[in-house]
């Protein structure tokens, strides 16, 4: 048996009830940009993603193929990496630190003093718009650009001909050691650039450095178990790699999907992991609902091909991780239910409402490996297949 889990990364399907607190109160970032954008979302659609809320021009469906039900997030926090760690059974009672003022003074000085490199920079920005501002600089004095966004970062951009990515990848090393206790980020990131003045290009060298997870997820006990688990894209470092068998990069949600397809029929058993994340990256935080709708239509293209190679015993998951409504005056994630649909040739369809916890997710993998789990239940639990 293989399982595909699948991230729609930022795909949320409206506020959560605690999204006031958050400053996200009315998002809904499938709503909004159903609103805006003529989705054409047929696949999705005959899942049953329309019934779990309203979405213009989405249809409801009474005889869906899938297990369907909104999940709500109840960690603290709304990164990335609290949605993923989630869906393994971690849950986080504090969320982690953001600085929309910049990094402390005594931060930024050790850092220096580490490094042996001057910061410029040190403040929430967007990557292509912080080199267009301070690339120049860094070319003339080799001071390494250093920014943050709303999500728990410590970027750290550099031109590959002033420090080379294996020097950068080692500077990154070292703030991982640096930002611990209270200023322990969930990623330092690896931004390392080319070209020159009013043409600078980030590299495909983008690494991230997360924190590790404090206690074993479920990934740790699959891996336990001796059970296969790739991860495509950057899922495996939202874990620090552990309990990944297998890892493959990817460059965009394209080549991700392309990479699952050819993967799939070399992988007997097991998991495949594998998170989206052009919906977040490229359009929510920029605010592009057209791009975003673009992308949700190319990725539904890919699902009828993804269902149609799956075998009987089969299951295909599908969820998000937080919200990213582009239509909100905010780039950053909101607070918002994500889907999840469960869906396996000959499963009896069926509808659970709303459940607190992305667990879900990772109660119901463990459920069809036959792992003991603490966290949720299996979205499973009252559906068996019509033939088993």
């Amino acid at each position: 048996m293989r399982i595909i889990l699948t991230v729609l990364d930022g795909l949320g399907i409206g506020e959560s009830p605690d999204a006031g607190e958050y400053g996200d109160s009315g998002s809904n970032t499938l709503g909004h940009i159903a609103e805006t954008v003529e989705l054409k979302i047929p696949v999705l659609e005959s899942l049953g993603i329309g019934n779990l809320g309203e979405f213009r021009g989405i249809k409801k469906v009474t005889d869906h193929p899938s297990i369907i039900a909104r999940l709500e997030e109840v960690s603290k926090g709304k990164d990335t990496i609290t949605g993923h760690w989630e869906m393994m059974g971690l849950v986080l009672e504090r969320p982690f630190p953001t600085y929309p003022d910049g990094f402390p003074d005594e931060i930024i000085k050790e850092f220096e003093r580490l490094t042996g490199r001057k910061v410029i920079g040190n403040k929430p920005a967007s990557g292509t718009e912080i080199i267009k501002e301070l690339g120049e600089e860094h070319l003339r004095t080799g001071a390494l650009i250093v920014y943050t966004s709303a999500d728990s970062v410590f970027q750290i951009a550099a031109h590959e001909e002033i420090v080379p990515p294996e020097e950068l990848y080692e500077i990154c090393r070292i703030a991982r050691r640096l930002l611990r206790g209270e200023h322990e980020v969930a990623r330092v990131i690896a931004r390392p650039f080319k070209g020159g003045p009013g043409n600078f290009q980030r590299t495909p060298g983008r690494k991230d450095f997360t924190v590790e997870p404090p206690q074993k997820t479920l990934l740790d006990l699959m891996q336990d178990r001796g059970l296969e688990i790739v991860s495509i894209g950057k899922v495996c470092d939202m874990f620090s790699g552990r309990g990944f068998t297998e890892k493959y990069p990817m460059t965009s949600n394209r080549d991700g999907l392309e990479k699952l397809i050819d993967i799939y029929p070399d992988i007997s058993s097991g998991l495949l992991f594998i998170t989206l994340t052009d919906f977040d990256t490229l359009y929510g935080h920029r605010n592009d609902p057209s791009g975003f709708a673009g992308a949700l239509m190319e990725f539904d293209d890919y699902l009828e091909n993804i269902i149609s190679m799956l075998d009987p015993e089969d299951y295909l998951i599908l969820t998000a991780d937080h919200g990213c409504d582009p239509l909100t005056p905010s780039t950053d994630h909101s607070r918002e239910y994500v889907p999840a649909i469960v869906y396996k040739k000959f499963i009896q369809g069926k509808e659970s409402g709303i459940l607190k916890g992305f667990f879900h997710i990772g109660a119901t993998i463990a459920d069809l490996f036959g792992i003991e789990w603490k966290k949720g239940e299996s979205l499973l639990r009252f559906n068996r297949t019509k033939n088993g």
